[in-house]
């Protein structure tokens, strides 16, 4: 446990925050954890080495509008025309069976596995059909599996004791996806994020993805503002859209009482 005893004897708590005020995707939480890292290249070696699809894992430090951070790229080397095609078929179980051969430790394989049941769980909701008849799109490339399995493993080597989450901040009007044009946020996200505190914001666009959304409520213990915390180190991550205001989270890992 990362449990710890101050001078005065009081119990101090491993706390990651994690604030969402311009949404939240698989890449920017995966940035944003690997941040705070404390040996980010071996965690990138060790993704890399993964069969993940072919995907290849690159970290670059970048900033906009004042405010610096790091972008983990997770890039596939298909173009988007084939991406569309080959995995507008890929199941539940496919994935599943990839995950499982991944050479993690065993927590971290359950944790992505049960990441994309949820995303299971909301688009046969959506879709209303079994889950057995899901199939993904965006969520199903293998860059999209490599953002989901890697904040897994940084949250793995990380192991805050508690996780709470800023409310999300989803995005207006609509996006252009493989089922079509739908509205913001998309049904799926909108599942996954029931229950939770979310705003629409002034940006127009997809904030917050379904990856992002099934990452934020799989891992959170609480929504809502920022505990009072001591000893914090922050990590930037940000985005990879233009937008009006810079598409980052940020992640806040220190101690509370």
């Amino acid at each position: 446990s990362d449990t710890v005893l101050n001078a005065e004897g009081s119990i101090f708590m491993k706390l990651l925050y994690i604030e969402c005020n311009m949404g939240a995707a698989g890449d920017m939480l995966l940035s944003a954890l690997y941040e705070l890292l404390k040996d980010q290249k071996e965690f990138l070696l060790h993704m890399n080495s993964l069969d993940l699809g072919g995907v290849h894992f690159r970290a670059a430090a970048g900033g906009r509008a004042n405010i610096a951070g790091s972008h983990v790229e997770v890039a596939d080397g298909e173009r988007p025309q084939e991406r569309a095609h080959v995995h507008d078929h890929v199941t539940p179980g496919s994935i599943a069976a990839l995950i499982d051969r991944l050479n993690l430790p065993q927590d971290v394989c359950a944790h992505a596995q049960a990441v994309y049941a949820a995303i299971a769980q909301a688009e046969a909701k959506a879709h209303k059909c079994p889950v057995e008849e899901v199939h993904f799109h965006e969520v199903g490339a293998p860059d999209a599996v490599a953002e989901i399995v890697g904040v897994c493993y940084a949250m793995y080597l990380l192991a805050p004791e508690r996780v709470v989450v800023s409310p999300v901040c989803v995005g207006t009007g609509t996006v252009c996806c493989a089922p079509g044009v739908l509205p913001v946020p998309t049904p799926a996200t909108a599942n996954l994020l029931v229950g939770v505190p979310t705003y629409a914001g002034d940006v127009q666009g997809e904030l917050c993805t379904p990856t992002g959304a099934a990452l934020l409520t799989h891992f959170a213990d609480a929504f809502g503002p920022m505990p009072a915390m001591t000893g914090c180190s922050v990590g930037i991550g940000l985005g990879g859209k233009q937008l009006s205001e810079t598409d980052c989270v940020r992640a806040f890992l220190g101690e509370m009482q």
